[in-house]
């Protein structure tokens, strides 16, 4: 299972989103990619990341497709209902926990994300390894929980699926231990010298 938390690795998100923010505006559908999303936490600060860049139109543009093998068959519903406890949010910056979080009526230290970022979400059961993707023309695709579990030819199989997915000159954002392959270095360009972000490069077949 993915392991993450709240605001997580935030330098390679931050350098994404700023990044992608204003090469999107004025499209009418944004398409992200948060492939190993867990319980919810990366795919929402992703959304709430997209927020404070984004104007209020544009963000409403913007469709995140959180996507977890999910063996416990519990991730949608409780990224459905973003809620979360007291100590699965401590991490969160008290300036956004304040403007994005709501205490549930009834349950003081359990807290639900505004309508504004549950909205930006929808999760489906998918298996990376299947190698199909949900979707394609995504600006962007996060995958940072996950390829650390497989074996070297598996990620590699797995990042070449990504890249397909991806519109040109998309991004692709992954662990910040995970390096590139060596054998797709042709197919991406790394963003910053400080954070696993990539571009995609096209390439002839």
């Amino acid at each position: 299972m993915a392991f993450t938390f709240f605001f997580r690795d935030t330098q390679t998100l931050e350098y994404a989103v700023k990044i992608l923010t204003p090469e999107v505006a004025g499209r009418s559908r944004i398409r992200v990619w948060d492939a190993g999303c867990a319980m919810g936490p990366e795919p929402y600060t992703l959304a709430i990341l997209f927020a404070e860049e984004m104007g209020n139109f544009s963000f409403k543009n913007l469709y995140i497709s959180a996507t977890d093998i999910d063996e416990t068959d519990q991730f949608g519903k409780i990224i459905q209902e973003a809620v979360y406890s007291e100590e699965e949010t401590k991490r969160i910056p008290p300036a956004i926990f304040a403007k994005y979080f709501e205490v549930v009526e009834g349950d003081p230290v359990r807290y639900r994300l505004k309508n504004l970022i549950r909205e930006r979400i929808q999760f489906q059961k998918h298996d990376l390894l299947t190698l199909k993707p949900v979707g394609e023309n995504y600006s962007l695709i996060t995958c940072k929980n996950v390829l650390l579990h497989f074996q070297q030819n598996e990620r590699i199989e797995v990042i070449k699926m990504f890249h397909k997915s991806l519109a040109p000159g998309g991004l692709f954002a992954t662990e910040h231990t995970q390096k590139m392959p060596e054998e797709l270095s042709h197919m991406f360009q790394q963003v910053v010298p400080d954070a696993q972000l990539f571009r995609k490069v096209e390439v002839l077949s």
